[in-house]
């Protein structure tokens, strides 16, 4: 399902691929919420995005997007969480590290 406001450009979203269902929201009209159909979650979220590049990184190129919305992305997906964002970066590399030692090691070899 996807929420949009009425902006023409969203009007062929529901051809893009089938399964999509899209649901408008009347800003013009002054509507903001009807029952469960809103925006105010993917506003919140390029808000954010937006305030952190201008505020931390100033600008970004093209090649290195992706990057950056994978990492508000992570940010975003986790506020529920309190700051506990470097926990759950930590946990991560704590299994990768996990799983890499569980492979048996040659004798002579580094780690």
């Amino acid at each position: 399902m996807v929420f949009t406001d009425e902006f023409i450009g969203y009007d062929g979203i529901s051809h893009m691929k089938e399964g999509y269902t899209h649901r408008r929201i009347h800003h013009s009209s002054r509507v903001y919420v009807m029952g469960d159909v809103h925006t105010n979650t993917i506003e919140g979220f390029w808000a954010l995005i937006k305030s952190g590049i201008r505020g931390v990184y100033h600008s970004v190129g093209k090649n290195y997007l992706q990057t950056y919305l994978d990492e508000y992305s992570f940010r975003y997906n986790r506020r529920d969480r309190g700051n506990l964002i470097f926990e759950a970066i930590l946990e991560r590399v704590s299994e990768r590290a996990s799983s890499r030692h569980a492979q048996p090691i040659a004798q002579n070899q580094t780690v």
